[in-house]
């Protein structure tokens, strides 16, 4: 076969192309440290590597946005517990100096005021927020805990079921107040028109005070008793029944259940006291009394022993039109409607019809098919009976402080000259009856503390319990933070292995391809040097 120059010619330059494109490989490689940069120049490789950059993504993911967002949920809601028991403490270390002999006017005015303080902050705790979310709301992240300064056209049916044995305690109710005679009537010799009394019955607190309707209030049968109305049937709102722990119903003021016991409803206790003929607070032995103002229901003796022997439950549902700024909103507490809005009532579900309560977890992917729930709801934290306790702490002072004022004023007439002989006679009768509503003020106050002091105690040790909790899940958290980042170090070393060349074989590998190419080049300039005309 006969080879001609421009067949050399020829072949030189596809094998000088081939070297240069080697070279153009290797020098791609060297700069971009990969082994492919087309999926078709290795399949398996690219298959692989998207496979790892995927899980790699997955795993960026929850290790540098999930887990560092659910850590700070955490954090913030572990400082708000925090600061929710070093108010507690103080409001222990103020029940019992409370509960301890005497206090003077400074202290009470002391008291008063440390306790508005601390209300208010426990409040702003309540509404702690991560980044806008508040932590203690479950779902509803975009609401507040309480209710802000717009409460006053806020409207709710509330549902609320009640174990009397674990709620029942002892109220203090005093008959009668003190007033401060007027010089005429001093001199005119008027007498104080009635005793002071203080009674003590078995008490339970709905959630919250202000009731705006109740069951009976408008009764369908009712019969009125006095200004209270005795409640046979309520048609109008709903249901106030009783029920024992074996399922007989003790009490329904439906009237669907005969019963030997009655239900009295009153707007406050005044209207409680004025209802009986000697103006003293008194509930029969097998009577019951709801009090709106106050939200309190006062048992008689025969009702509360046959209730508490019965392990009973009061399941109860009113009306409460108009919240105070600071108060706790019900959907996150009970069973509730909210009717603010006449043409678009929400209805809220807190337990289920079996009395499970229905949780609302926040859960992070953290890991591959894991997920952590991060909140903590604000019915584990605390609740309306902390807020009722210490609405109560406040009233018990500035009852005692108004009760005293009026002591210290009757005594300053006394000691001002103005009055002598029968005049101060008189004087001081109306000073007696002015000291029994103060030693009684006191003492409701001391009993009050006294009561806080263990109730105070009691929230400590539930906010403890939520915080070892929300501890358990921040070890969970912990512990698969570490795995996580285990895992992601791992398949980005073998996205590596995969993906990567080693530089120093890239190096080797681009400089014998250049060298190839060089070689090419100068074969084929002595190949192109002579042809047959040189020996012609």
């Amino acid at each position: 076969m006969r080879v001609t120059n421009h067949m050399i010619m020829n072949r030189a330059n596809t094998n000088i192309n081939y070297a240069k494109s080697v070279v153009d490989s290797e020098n791609t490689q060297m700069t971009s440290q990969k082994k492919i940069s087309r999926p078709s120049e290795d399949p398996v490789i690219a298959v692989r590597s998207l496979r790892l950059g995927t899980s790699i993504s997955k795993v960026n993911q929850y290790y540098e946005k999930n887990i560092p967002d659910a850590e700070s949920w955490m954090d913030i809601t572990d400082q708000a517990i925090s600061n929710m028991k070093d108010i507690l403490k103080d409001v222990h270390t103020l029940a019992v100096q409370g509960s301890n002999g005497t206090l003077t006017a400074d202290d009470r005015n002391a008291i008063y005021t440390q306790l508005q303080s601390l209300q208010s902050q426990m409040y702003y705790e309540g509404n702690t927020d991560c980044a806008g979310r508040t932590v203690f709301t479950g779902y509803r992240t975009d609401k507040k805990l309480t209710f802000g300064e717009e409460a006053e056209t806020a409207d709710y049916d509330i549902t609320q079921t009640i174990n009397i044995r674990d709620e029942a305690a002892t109220g203090r109710y005093i008959s009668g107040t003190a007033v401060i005679p007027s010089a005429a009537d001093i001199k005119a010799g008027k007498q104080p028109a009635e005793d002071i009394t203080e009674n003590k019955y078995t008490r339970i607190r709905l959630a919250y005070q202000d009731l705006t309707a109740v069951p009976g209030q408008t009764p369908g049968g009712g019969t009125s008793t006095g200004t209270g109305t005795t409640v046979d049937v309520s048609s109008q709102y709903k249901n106030f029944k009783i029920t024992g722990e074996d399922g007989t119903v003790l009490f329904d003021a439906a009237g669907t259940a005969s019963s030997s016991y009655s239900l009295k409803v009153y707007e406050t206790e005044e209207e409680w006291e004025a209802a009986s003929g000697d103006h003293v607070k008194t509930v029969g032995k097998n009577e019951m009394v709801l009090i709106k103002k106050t939200g309190e229901i006062i048992l008689g003796e025969t009702s509360a022993n046959d209730m508490k022997s019965a392990n009973a439950s009061l399941t109860i549902g009113y009306n409460k039109s108009g919240f105070e700024e600071n108060d706790l909103r019900p959907e996150y507490y009970y069973n509730c409607v909210d009717k603010t809005d006449v043409n678009n009532k929400v209805t809220y579900t807190r337990y289920d019809k079996n009395g499970d309560a229905v949780n609302q977890s926040i859960e992070y992917t953290v890991a591959q098919n894991q997920n952590l729930g991060v909140n903590i709801e604000a019915k584990d934290v605390f609740d309306s009976a902390l807020q009722r306790d210490m609405q109560e702490m406040l009233n018990v002072v500035s009852n005692a402080k108004d009760a005293h004022k009026k002591l210290d004023d009757i005594d300053s007439m006394i000691k001002s000259g103005l009055y002598s002989g029968e005049e101060l006679i008189t004087l001081n009768q109306w000073k007696d009856r002015a000291q029994k509503e103060a030693d009684y003020a006191d003492s409701k106050l001391q009993s009050t503390f006294s009561n806080d002091v263990t109730n105070s105690q009691n929230y400590i040790n539930r906010l403890t319990l939520a915080g070892t909790n929300l501890g358990c899940k921040g070890d969970q958290l912990a512990m698969t933070k570490k795995r996580v980042s285990e895992q992601q170090e791992s398949l980005t070393e073998l996205q590596s292995k995969n993906d990567d060349m080693d530089l120093s074989e890239i190096v080797l590998k681009y400089t014998a391809a250049y060298t190839a190419y060089q070689s090419s080049l100068q074969a084929a300039s002595k190949v192109g040097s002579l042809s047959l005309l040189n020996y012609l």
